[in-house]
């Protein structure tokens, strides 16, 4: 397969941004379009096409469950390895889906757009795992069954979070994702991002004590969103390609 110098993707380079003008269609970049069917798709095929030992199954070995971590590796050396990762793109029904979807198109788009799909996809796992690891962390030997993409949405809102808040010079609303990058103190020394971190730990201190809101007929994972919030806001210039200037 060849490479056209001159032929640019409409979504971000893998060396920049996208120039003002070309944006993706329904202003939703691919890969976060793409990422949305697959997760729509899986569901689809979970909830209506395939056999119910079969569902089980996909499940079993697909989502997070902590007790597979405190067993002898020995039979289970695939989930072992693929499930912190695969479980971001399992939900627990259609309302699940629809309420990280939503947030992904979010926060998900002005990122796809700063940092290209390469390092959007490599910035998925990166986050599904630092979200995992902190649910360990926490429910180690658990027979717990963890599903959904918050954990990786939540990595976004971190990663959103050091360059799209900005409001002093140079800093635009209509293009945030060609904002420069903050650093950390700079981040949390801005008002808007203070705020945003506020509520958003808030309601997920609320979540910790029990309180699911009525959208969730289990326990939200809050452990895991509170990885994935602080890998993607510590972590993100190892992903971005703008810098700070």
């Amino acid at each position: 397969m060849t490479h056209d110098p001159h032929r640019h993707d409409p979504d971000f380079g893998p060396a920049g941004p996208a120039r003002p003008g070309h944006e993706p269609i329904f202003n939703i970049p691919n890969v976060v379009l793409a990422m949305l069917l697959v997760m729509v798709a899986i569901q689809v095929a979970l909830d209506s096409l395939l056999p119910q030992k079969v569902v089980l199954e996909v499940i079993l070995q697909g989502a997070f469950i902590p007790q597979r971590y405190s067993l002898p590796i020995s039979g289970q050396e695939g989930p072992y390895l693929w499930s912190p990762f695969t479980y971001s793109l399992l939900h627990g029904g259609y309302a699940h889906l629809a309420l990280n979807g939503f947030w992904l198109a979010a926060f998900g788009s002005v990122v796809a757009r700063r940092i290209g799909w390469v390092r959007f996809l490599v910035f998925w796992v990166a986050g599904a795992l630092a979200s995992a690891a902190l649910f360990l962390a926490f429910h180690w030997g658990d027979q717990s069954i963890m599903v959904g993409a918050s954990g990786v949405v939540s990595a976004l809102m971190g990663a959103a979070a050091r360059f799209a808040f900005g409001n002093g010079r140079g800093f635009r609303r209509d293009q945030a994702h060609l904002n420069p990058r903050t650093s950390i103190i700079g981040s949390l020394s801005n008002r808007t991002v203070v705020a945003f971190l506020a509520v958003w730990f808030g309601i997920n201190l609320l979540t910790a004590v029990g309180f699911s809101f009525g959208i969730a007929d289990s326990a939200i994972a809050w452990e895991a969103h509170v990885g994935g919030f602080l890998f993607g806001f510590l972590a993100f210039a190892l992903f971005d390609p703008v810098g700070r200037r």
